[in-house]
């Protein structure tokens, strides 16, 4: 691969971050005029269904709780109507991060598909596939179990949930997120694709990892012949990696999009009412962060500045979207020109999308127990390492894209008899958490795959 000339990608990275800027700016602006009706009407509504809520849970009159819960009825009806009306006025700019969005999805399957073939083959045979899938995932449960377990000592150390002092929802009210189904079952039909085309319609990365593994290493049994495979896959790869450099230059106006749609619609009121929360989570995210670049550093020496300053692009394109999955593609590249090793990227990497996810599994020891010290449930150590290990069984496999870990969460929450309902607390700021977590996720995989790399004598000097 040719590395991008150093001025196009200044100017890329510059754009995207003056039209981050430009996004938030414009957003405070539509949020204080167009969508100030909107935004008005929804919080009385809200605050009408909070009396409401509070009214039927002290009435002992059969009557006036049924007609309390048609009011209730009609106000969410009339709620989600102006929802839909604020949708509606903003799609000029959320489509434009739709769009991107989609374009991104459009690539990922086949490039995750012929990048990891070409990198299974090109390693040779199945030992060489053992050896480093090994180093890999013991790799990746390592810093897995390290995010999820600083998240819950953490959010322990800060308990930003005691302020909260929520009542107990009723039994059976809901969040409107589905919960995750936690079957081991399930979770071995998610792992092992009944159709590969399926699974690349539906961007299922672990389901392609599986069938790329396996496809890897059939076409480098074959010999001779797999070579006319691996050509073919080597040369469908480098379009695509050219199709994402068209599709990068969309970035600016979605990143744009994304932030200006954002605002606009939780304005500076959400960042006040949950600013503690909020600020917790990215310091303890930026804990995380130094706990990932030292121990690169303990693998790869002072390379690892110089792979941090490397990825800048791909984890602000993460931030500025909440996918990491957007920055798949980017990232991939940047670290071939790091000097990793080509066939350990293919290989590393698409597993990092569903087996090494560091801000995700962060954010979810970390807002599972936020929701419990809400509701004032005190959660032993015993139980918290039990929620620790399941998180870390279910999580793997969830995508790179907005909102993914919620569900996880939701289902966490279910088997720990935690009201599934809490997560309606963080739904209004999730997109400002994705940012981060996201981001998160894009430097914990690249550190990964240098690790690997250097692990397999294959990490090469910077080009």
């Amino acid at each position: 691969m040719q590395p991008s000339p150093p001025t196009k990608k200044s100017r890329i990275t510059l754009y995207i971050i003056i039209c981050l800027f430009a996004g938030i700016a414009l957003g405070f602006t539509l949020n204080k005029t167009w969508l100030e009706k909107e935004n008005r009407d929804l919080a009385s509504l809200q605050l009408s269904l909070d009396n409401i809520n509070t009214q039927i849970k002290k009435s002992q009159n059969v009557e006036l709780t049924i007609e309390l819960g048609q009011k209730r009825k009609d106000i969410v009806q009339e709620k989600n109507t102006i929802l839909a009306g604020r949708d509606k006025k903003l799609e000029p700019f959320s489509v434009l991060a739709d769009i991107f969005l989609r374009l991104i999805k459009m690539i990922v399957a086949p490039l995750v598909f012929t990048t990891l073939v070409v990198g299974v083959a090109r390693l040779g045979d199945i030992k060489a596939v053992g050896r480093i899938g090994g180093k890999t995932l013991l790799w990746f449960v390592g810093a897995s179990l390290t995010s999820l377990l600083l998240g819950m000592i953490l959010v322990n150390i800060f308990q930003p949930g005691i302020a909260m002092h929520i009542t107990p929802p009723d039994v059976g009210e809901s969040s409107g997120v589905g919960a995750g189904d936690l079957s081991l079952k399930d979770f071995l039909y998610h792992v092992f694709p009944a159709s590969v085309i399926d699974a690349m319609a539906k961007n299922e990365i672990l389901q392609i990892v599986v069938f790329s593994i396996f496809f890897g290493v059939a076409t480098a049994a074959i010999g001779e012949q797999g070579k006319i495979i691996i050509q073919f896959m080597d040369a469908a790869a480098h379009v695509i990696l050219k199709i994402t450099g068209y599709v990068m230059n969309l970035a600016p106006l979605a990143v744009f999009g994304a932030m200006t749609a954002i605002i606009a619609k939780q304005g500076a009121g959400i960042l006040k009412t949950y600013s503690i929360f909020i600020g917790e989570f990215y310091f303890s995210l930026l804990v995380l962060w130094c706990v990932l670049i030292f121990a690169g550093f303990l693998v790869i020496g002072k390379r690892i500045i110089g792979l941090v300053k490397v990825v800048r692009e791909p984890t602000l394109l993460a931030f500025s979207t909440s996918s990491s999955e957007a920055a798949f593609p980017k990232t991939m590249e940047i670290l071939a020109k790091f000097g990793c090793s080509e066939k350990i990227v293919s290989f590393v990497l698409p597993l990092g999308y569903s087996f090494n996810l560091d801000g995700s599994m962060m954010y979810m020891t970390f807002a599972s127990l936020f929701i419990a010290q809400s509701y004032g449930i005190d959660l032993p150590i015993a139980t918290q390492i039990s929620m620790l290990l399941v998180l870390m069984l279910t999580s793997k496999g969830i995508a790179g894209v907005p909102r993914a870990s919620l569900v996880v969460i939701a289902g966490t929450l279910v088997t720990f008899d935690i009201p599934e309902a809490g997560l309606a607390l963080l739904l209004g700021i999730d997109p400002l958490l994705d940012m981060g977590r996201s981001a998160t996720n894009v430097i914990g995989n690249s550190i990964a795959t240098s690790v690997v790399s250097k692990w397999e004598g294959a990490l090469n000097n910077e080009a």
